[in-house]
């Protein structure tokens, strides 16, 4: 008997804790608000710090729910197949979840993505940016960064089918340099 109210006492302390989590105000980034930085590692094997583009270039990062899901996958082809008209612009772009590495290496390997998929398994940045959605997934929101770190804007109704040109269309709205020639 003692036993069961002790437990009984353990999953009520527990289930609060979750209703406080669930009702915790989410962040709320806006346009003009300063990008918070991220450090996550990318299907290509290298770490990604959106410190290190700062003065140099627009960084896009396109979040998703789950690799090898249907609209995950679509958008992703999308963005593969039409890369050539994303690098007309000065940008880095990322697709990103909270997908463990391996699980974003496999998917951008089947995807044949031609830019990086970027992991955030502790779901810190996911957090930071307001796209952690209640089923412990990102949100499919893309975020448009300036170089200055500024958020320049936020797509919140993103369309799989269409994201790339979508995506060039948005930053060639946002005057977003265009890439020098070699």
């Amino acid at each position: 008997m003692k036993s069961m109210n002790l437990l009984g006492m353990a999953g009520l302390v527990l289930g609060f804790a979750t209703l406080a989590f669930a009702q915790a105000p989410a962040v709320e980034l806006k346009v003009g608000d300063k990008a918070p930085n991220f450090k996550m590692q990318g299907s290509d094997g290298k770490t990604y710090n959106l410190a290190d583009f700062t003065g140099k270039k627009a960084v896009v990062v396109a979040w998703f729910p789950a690799a090898f899901t249907k609209g995950c996958t679509v958008e992703c082809k999308n963005l593969a197949m039409n890369g050539d008209k994303i690098r007309q612009f000065d940008v880095a772009y990322f697709m990103a979840s909270t997908d463990p590495i391996e699980k974003n290496t496999d998917f951008a390997k089947a995807q044949e993505a031609d830019f990086p998929l970027l992991s955030d398994p502790s779901k810190e940045v996911a957090t930071a940016y307001g796209v952690l959605n209640p089923r412990g997934t990102a949100s499919r929101w893309t975020f448009y960064i300036g170089k200055d770190g500024t958020i320049l804007a936020i797509d919140k109704a993103v369309k799989v089918d269409t994201s790339a040109e979508d995506m060039v269309a948005k930053l060639a709205e946002l005057n977003v340099a265009k890439a020098k020639s070699n």
